[in-house]
């Protein structure tokens, strides 16, 4: 009696699984392989076969610490990924085809499209919920819990209230909000929404969020401020005890460029001139780093960061032992 042939469809599968494993960990044995894909070492050698055929470096090695491992080759071979790996590639490609992460945009953008081309409509939805709630203030985020993320960015797209506990700087407790926007900056990632409770526009840092949830109740999309515009002012400025402004002589463009978005907010001045708002809980410190801009300015607001800072520059000229103080 003749033995059945494998079917095709079978044997494709299996051989799939069994890259699958290969990328997953560095060295397997022939029998650990055997177990996982309920076949024989005999079959395990021969799928090893058809993917070398196929142009994956298999090495084999035998003997103690011996086994099957993928290596290098001179191409790189298509790669099987998970639900949560293909998500997450898809995301950092849109972020670097964005200019998020310099000379990366026109390779991410033909690596998105192969991806893109591929991936199941519910995997897209995904990547698309992430991305289209997503504006980047400056530089590369933070992690935060992905669960969180996708959470949000899904309420965002789809207009659906959301709840949480917060832990803020002045309490914790439960919020509900209608989401609008994820921006990430290059520390942390912040949710622009709605606050129902205090029937305001709120920022929410996503690493003091817990038990993000949405609930399913839609509303109706209101007037939103520009989420750049609004994450920057409450991070550089509306949550600290002190506003500081500075016109600095230099042009904004030039300014700018040291200066972080999530630093403080910089506004044209003429031509030549710019305004720097920065907020802060300490004048002393706000001094210090104020003094060490490297251009020519004049403090306008608050008095009292002035008062500081020449108690400051006087403390520094006797250190130096000049005693030519006012």
């Amino acid at each position: 009696m003749s033995s059945t042939p494998e079917s095709t469809t079978g044997t494709t599968a299996r051989v799939l699984r069994l890259l699958d494993l290969l990328q997953s960990r560095p060295v397997w044995s022939g029998t650990e392989l055997a177990g996982r894909l309920g076949v024989t070492t005999r079959s395990v050698r021969r799928d090893v076969e058809r993917l070398r055929e196929l142009g994956y470096p298999v090495n084999a090695a035998h003997g103690a610490g011996g086994g099957y491992q993928l290596g290098a080759g001179r191409r790189l071979p298509p790669l099987l990924l998970d639900d949560t790996e293909a998500v997450a590639i898809a995301v950092c490609l849109r972020l670097a085809a964005g200019g998020t992460v310099e000379g990366l945009g026109e390779a991410a953008v033909r690596t998105l499209a192969k991806l893109d081309q591929v991936l199941p409509a519910r995997l897209r939805s995904q990547v698309e919920a992430i991305h289209e709630a997503t504006v980047t203030l400056d530089g590369a985020a933070s992690p935060v819990d992905a669960s969180t993320l996708l959470v949000l960015a899904r309420a965002v797209r789809e207009t659906e209230r959301v709840t949480f506990a917060y832990a803020g700087p002045r309490g914790s407790g439960e919020r509900r909000v209608e989401p609008y926007r994820l921006v990430a900056t290059g520390r942390r990632w912040y949710l622009l929404a709605y606050d129902l409770d205090r029937d305001d526009w709120r920022t929410f840092r996503l690493d003091r969020m817990t038990q993000v949830e949405a609930r399913g109740w839609r509303f109706t999309p209101r007037d939103a401020p520009d989420a750049v515009d609004y994450v920057r002012r409450s991070i550089s400025r509306d949550a600290y005890d002190h506003v500081a402004r500075v016109r600095i002589e230099a042009p904004k463009s030039l300014v700018e460029k040291h200066i972080p978005p999530s630093v403080g907010t910089v506004t044209a001045d003429g031509r030549s001139r710019c305004i720097f708002e920065a907020g802060g809980n300490h004048l002393g410190a706000m001094a210090m780093h104020i003094g060490a801009l490297p251009w020519e300015m004049t403090v306008l607001d608050p008095p009292e960061l002035r008062d500081t800072m020449r108690e400051q520059a006087g403390r520094m000229l006797r250190a130096i032992g000049d005693t030519a103080t006012d």
